[in-house]
């Protein structure tokens, strides 16, 4: 426990270093569960290249402050391999990446949190209390020094994708501290918390956790604890838990050039949890980076502080390196990857979890032909205009041959496009390039309105569009199921596995059952989509189809 205890000096210093030039010892952990997982660690602190997993059994187990104890026996009686893996490592407070977050382990995921939080909450406070006796008590000529604090008083940041997340953190939390008073509960219940929902039957179990509720993702929300009270709506700078959407966070934060810009709040953050990383992404994920270049910084203004009394670490710009960051998600991804490169930065360590994959291309209920068909490019910044370039030479011409048929079959072409400027790009090539003025074709993005997008899938059901533009935005904020699909190009393979479940599955479904046996699909990838590619095929597939030596195109029937 890094923050709470003392550590030489030295020894410290050479973490540091050892991080600040990209040090890590790699320890590859075993355990009896299906879980894998690596450990990073500065490469003074020697760890060996294989390792043992430690497992918690239960919160006994833990190092809990007293008044926490007896709910946590309540609420996690026993831990199952990966929560007493998760445990041994959160409350060890190293970094942790975890990629594998499901409906079936969503609450359990978030009562750890919660609990590792608030202790952390009640044993820096009680350590601050204790020391102000200290100091108080203390003789004229007694030279005591007391550091124990850092710049400001939020000490945990936890980044939620809606208000509805944000309220069931806030009740576990409630759960947990058990307090006597509760000031501004009413408040927050008519803001955060709406129980009625509006979907219909058809929409999927992650769906309904995401969007159940109150899904506004504008928020932030600041909670301070006393021995008998929790303040919800408290000021930042009197807040222990500070509660935010990247967007919520953005906006308190300011834009650099502004004169309301402020960061120091966050000067002295020493847990920072990510939930339901995936959903961030759909949001606006240089939200999510923006606040951590502001995490940790040197604050601007003194706000109350006893610079006697601040840990040395935080006087010496150090405090990056000794905060504990947990990012949790449901699939990993590049930009999720790059804070674990370049933002977990944890003296304790990091720990990165990985799991195999059978492949979601086998569990899509229907059997049509899936061809995932490989493009050269040479890098993140050059992928756009190679894969541009592919679909124009390779996919148009049959598109083109495709509208000329006189009969239906030219109908019910439907392009997944992941990002938005590839779907603009696309849809103005259709629209203006002479090669394209025979394709028909409409389109629906998470812009479009209710109307344009009845209209869209009017025309394409009907066939007066051939070709049907989709976004991954908008099926992730809306999950249409699109009827009259026969063909469908993925233009990107997309991030979520169960989205290819969902559009390939569930939109050829019809046309399989009618009999076509000409419904396909085709997917564009490269070796950058590296980690997508993986969760669609199968771990004991995606290395084959990335080799360059295999071919290009693979067909799966």
């Amino acid at each position: 426990m890094v923050h709470l205890t003392s550590r030489e000096n030295s020894e410290l210093a050479q973490m540091i270093d050892d991080v600040k030039n990209n040090k890590w010892a790699l320890t590859k952990l075993n355990d009896e569960s299906k879980w894998q997982s690596s450990l990073k660690v500065p490469v003074c602190s020697k760890a060996p290249s294989v390792g043992e997993s430690k497992i918690i059994s239960n919160a006994k187990r833990l190092s809990l402050k007293q008044k926490l104890k007896s709910a946590a026996g309540q609420l996690l009686p026993t831990f199952n391999q990966l929560t007493g893996s998760l445990a041994s490592h959160m409350f060890g407070y190293q970094d942790i990446l975890f990629p594998h977050r499901s409906l079936e382990i969503a609450e359990d995921l978030r009562t750890l949190a919660c609990l590792h939080s608030l202790n952390h909450v009640f044993k820096t406070r009680d350590k601050v209390i204790k020391n102000n006796g200290r100091a108080a008590s203390k003789s004229s000529n007694e030279d005591i020094e007391l550091r124990d604090q850092g710049f400001t008083r939020p000490k945990v940041l936890i980044i939620l994708p809606t208000r509805q997340s944000c309220a069931k953190y806030v009740r576990t939390i409630i759960s947990f501290a058990e307090p006597e008073q509760q000031e501004n509960r009413k408040r927050f219940e008519d803001s955060y918390i709406r129980d009625e929902n509006d979907f219909s039957d058809e929409k999927p179990e992650d769906f309904r956790e995401l969007f159940g509720g109150n899904d506004d993702d504008m928020f932030r929300l600041g909670l301070k604890f006393t021995r008998k009270t929790i303040k919800f709506f408290s000021q930042f700078y009197n807040s222990d838990i500070v509660f935010a959407s990247p967007l919520g966070l953005r906006m308190a934060i300011g834009e650099d050039e502004s004169k309301e810009h402020d960061h120091d709040f966050l000067s002295s953050i020493e847990i920072v949890i990510l939930d339901q990383s995936d959903a961030l992404a759909m949001q606006n994920w240089e939200h999510v980076e923006y606040i951590f270049e502001h995490l940790n910084l040197q604050p601007k203004g003194a706000h109350g502080c006893d610079f006697s009394r601040v840990r040395d670490w935080y006087l010496d710009n150090n405090a990056k390196y000794l905060r504990q960051t947990i990012l949790l998600s449901a699939f990993n991804f590049p930009s999720l990857n790059k804070l674990y490169t370049r933002q977990m930065l944890n003296v304790s360590g990091k720990v990165k979890y990985h799991n195999s994959y059978d492949g979601t291309m086998l569990d899509l209920g229907i059997q049509v032909k899936q061809t995932f068909s490989r493009f050269s490019t040479t890098s993140p910044l050059a992928d756009p205009d190679h894969r541009f370039k592919y679909f124009v030479t390779a996919i148009v011409p049959s598109l083109i041959k495709r509208s000329k048929l006189a009969d239906g079959s030219k109908r019910g072409v439907l392009i997944y496009i992941p990002s938005y400027a590839d779907f603009v790009r696309i849809r103005n090539f259709l629209a203006t390039d002479p090669s394209a003025q025979n394709i028909s074709f409409g389109s629906i993005s998470e812009y479009a309105s209710v109307r344009d997008v009845a209209r869209a899938r009017s025309h394409f059901l009907s066939g007066r569009h051939s070709i049907l533009l989709y976004t991954e935005r908008a099926h992730h904020f809306r999950r249409y199921r699109l009827k009259g699909v026969k063909f469908i190009l993925m233009y990107g393979l997309p991030e979520n596995p169960l989205f290819y479940k969902e559009v390939v599955g569930g939109f050829l479904a019809q046309t399989v059952l009618e009999g076509n046996n000409l419904a396909q699909v085709r997917s564009l990838f490269t070796r950058l989509d590296i980690l997508k590619l993986e969760r669609i095929v199968g771990t004991k597939r995606y290395m084959l189809l990335a080799d360059e030596k295999s071919g290009d195109t693979f067909d799966f029937v």
